[in-house]
């Protein structure tokens, strides 16, 4: 499976180990960010499936993390998921957010 940024969605080309210093050929976004990472999990204890002491604040930032593992995965984000084009995923967002706001 090719890993990808997170951001835009290209393939990552860099080999292991993911170095601190490289960003995506595409968009120039931090590689070895959390949100780049395998263990990113928003919903868990500082947003990392590990357990971790100390909170990396800004997730989208390289990092020192001792844990990190590129993703093999591509992860939505999530905002841009709402803005999708086919107007299905903010359609749906607009509907729910209208039941609480």
């Amino acid at each position: 499976m090719v890993s990808m940024c997170w951001k835009c969605g290209r393939a990552v080309t860099a080999g292991n180990p993911i170095g601190r210093s490289l960003a995506c050929d595409s968009c120039g976004t931090d590689l070895r960010s959390c949100r780049n990472c395998v263990h990113w999990s928003p919903s868990s204890y500082h947003e990392c499936a590990e357990r971790v002491e100390d909170e990396v604040r800004d997730k989208e930032r390289a990092n020192f993390c001792d844990h990190f593992r590129l993703n093999p995965a591509f992860r939505v984000d999530h905002a841009a998921a709402s803005s999708s084009s086919d107007g299905k995923s903010g359609a749906a967002r607009a509907a729910f957010d209208g039941l609480f706001g």
